[in-house]
Parts: C-alpha cells; sequence; structure tokens
C-alpha cells in the first residue's frame, strides 16, 4: 500500500454507478447503512460489555490483594494492563456516543472510565481525537501523525530536529520498544492539559486524575515491598503502553497520508487513510472492534457490534464506486506499518547521521 498522495490523486471525486443517484458517495452509502438498521442502539451489548469489563476489573485488583507482597504480582499487573487497555476501549465508545444518547452520560463515562479508571484525561483526548477523525492521515491537521518522538513521512524526517532526528533512523525496530512508555506519556499529556484555557471541566478531570494515582500508588506502596511496587508499576505500565499501541497502530499507520490543501470527499478521506484487520470474535475483543476501522470512521457513533455488518455493505460499496478497500491480517498490518516507518527514516539514513 502506498503511502504517498498518488493513490489518492488517481481516485476519481465521484465513479461507477453510484454517482447517478442524488447526493454525495457517502450519502448513497449511508442510506443503505440507516436502511439495514446498522445505526440503532444495541444496550444490550453495552450493558454485557461494561459488566465484564468492570468484573474484570474489580476481579485483578480482588487477585492483587489476595497475591499479597509475592513475586508473582507482575502476573496481575500483566492482567490489569489488558484490563486497562479494554478500560480505555469502552471510553472509546463511550466518547463516540455509542453507548449512550446524550453528551452529558458519554461525558460523565468518559470521565469515570477515562480518568478515574486509567489515568487518561477524557477532555485531553477528546480534543485529540475529534481532529484525528475530522482529517486522518494528514501532516498538519492530524495530531496521531503529528512528528513528536516520532516522524511520519520523509519531509517530517528531513525537518526533524533533536530526539525525532536521532530515533528518526531507527524508528522501526524502536516502535514497539518505545509504545511501552505510551502509558507515561498519556499521564504526562493529560496532567499537562489540565493548563490549557480550552479544557473544559478542568477542576473534575483534575479531581480524577489525582484519584486515581494516589490510589493505585497507595495501593501498591501499602501492599508490596518497594522493590516489589516498583517492578510492578514498571510491568503494568509497560504492557499496558504496548497493549494501546497495538491496537491503535494497525488503524493507519502507513496508509497515505495528506498534506496541504488534499483533502478529498469525505467517504475517500476516511476509507483511503483507514486499514482493516481480518480476524473473527477474539480479534473483535482484542482490538475493541477498531479493527473495523474504516467503517468505525465512516459512522463513528456506530455501535462496535454493528461494525461487522456495516462492513459487507461498505467493502461492495467501495468495490462499486471504484474506491480502494484495504484489509490485512493483524501482523500484516503490523508489517505495513513497520515498513513506512523504515521508508520515513531514509533521508537520516542516507545524511549518514
Amino acid at each position: 500500500m502506498t503511502t504517498s498522495l498518488e493513490s489518492l490523486e488517481s481516485v476519481p471525486p465521484s465513479g461507477g454507478p453510484a454517482a447517478e443517484g442524488a447526493g454525495s458517495d457517502f450519502a448513497r452509502l449511508s442510506r443503505r447503512i440507516v436502511a439495514a438498521g446498522l445505526l440503532k442502539r444495541r444496550p444490550g451489548h453495552y450493558v454485557v460489555r461494561l459488566s465484564l469489563v468492570s468484573a474484570a476489573f474489580v476481579a485483578g485488583w480482588v487477585a492483587f490483594f489476595l497475591v499479597g507482597d509475592s513475586w508473582w504480582q507482575p502476573a496481575v499487573a500483566l492482567f490489569l494492563a489488558f484490563v486497562f487497555g479494554q478500560v480505555a476501549l469502552v471510553t472509546h465508545d463511550v466518547a463516540h456516543m455509542q453507548v449512550f444518547r446524550g453528551r452529558r452520560p458519554s461525558a460523565l463515562g468518559g470521565r469515570l472510565f477515562g480518568n478515574l479508571g486509567v489515568g487518561m484525561s477524557y477532555g485531553w483526548w477528546m480534543a485529540k481525537h475529534t481532529r484525528h477523525h475530522a482529517n486522518p492521515n494528514h501532516e498538519e491537521l492530524d495530531p496521531d501523525v503529528a512528528p513528536d518522538v516520532l516522524v511520519w513521512s520523509q519531509d517530517q524526517a528531513r525537518a526533524a530536529t533533536g530526539l525525532p532526528r536521532f530515533l528518526g533512523r531507527h524508528q522501526a525496530r524502536l516502535f514497539f520498544p518505545l509504545l511501552t512508555l505510551e502509558a507515561f506519556n498519556l499521564r504526562v499529556s493529560s496532567i499537562r492539559a489540565l493548563r490549557s484555557p480550552t479544557m473544559k471541566h478542568w477542576g473534575t478531570e483534575a479531581a480524577l486524575l489525582l484519584a486515581h494515582i494516589v490510589l493505585n500508588l497507595s495501593a501498591l506502596f501499602l501492599v508490596l515491598s518497594p522493590g516489589k511496587a516498583l517492578v510492578f508499576l514498571l510491568v503494568h505500565q509497560a504492557a499496558f503502553g504496548v497493549y494501546l499501541g497495538a491496537t491503535f497502530a494497525p488503524n493507519h499507520k502507513g496508509m497515505p497520508t495528506l498534506k496541504g490543501d488534499a483533502r478529498p470527499d469525505f467517504l475517500r478521506r476516511q476509507v483511503l487513510t483507514s486499514r482493516n484487520v481480518r480476524g473473527g470474535r477474539l480479534t473483535d475483543v482484542l482490538l475493541g472492534g477498531l479493527n473495523y476501522q474504516i467503517e468505525h470512521h465512516l459512522f463513528p457513533s456506530m455501535p462496535t457490534p454493528q461494525l461487522r455488518r456495516a462492513q459487507v455493505i461498505v467493502r461492495a460499496y467501495c468495490a462499486e464506486i471504484g474506491v480502494p478497500y484495504h484489509e490485512t491480517g493483524l501482523l500484516r498490518s503490523y508489517a505495513e506499518a513497520l515498513r513506512h516507518l523504515r521508508r520515513v527514516g531514509e533521508p537520516l539514513r542516507a545524511a549518514g547521521e
């Protein structure tokens, strides 16, 4: 899959039999999705899912207290890292109003699961994620491909200075090791965001983040010796970061990027920059439905259990109007992302830095 604008520019603005109807290509697709009933709420699914995730969260901490001051605790840390990842995925669904109809209960649920549950600012993440959905893989508009520790295009690599320039030469090899720091990065970014004048309900956000930190650290250092507490913390945070990164990396990394005024219509902007991951029900659970990234980006409020059915319609419609639809296996998705990171670093390696 090319990672330049060429694949976007080669696709006509509209085409195929669907162009004969009224409205945009997305409007016609949307009517098919609505007719299939795929935007309807699934309260039963979310009652079960939230109950299971909450039960796993409680079970993990019960196991922590039962195991006590033991070197078996790293196993508990790994389990809780997986559970924290599931809580983060639930927070994502809540934020997209897949669970609750209103913004107020969605925001309340997002802060409880995000800030208190996993120590991530809901307000900061929502602002960032909204910008991502509006302009996925746009180098100037999508914060997820903004140059930071890693660079995502050769232009960013050429302009990089400091640590990104140093790491950029070998960032493909360093990608998964760097994910061990992602949970820490989320917390630092969340705390920094509290100082932003645009942060709404910063007092509530700050109180819940502080409660998360105090409760977690108190549990660790009251139950475990200092050495074991530190090991638990490092194992838990590293595994949580890797799980989060491994869940989100297949979605867009290595897919075509946009720059400047290159902004295709909504349907093409979402489909051409997104990648789906093939798999069964286990993949659905592990990736929280984000394996249907194309459908999720087209219909962000669609309940997760509807995405599998929507895929059949969306894939067929894309073939009908001549829009490339990219889907691959999980391991292949990682390989594509890592190959992209390696290509991005070529200017730095060529310069002998």
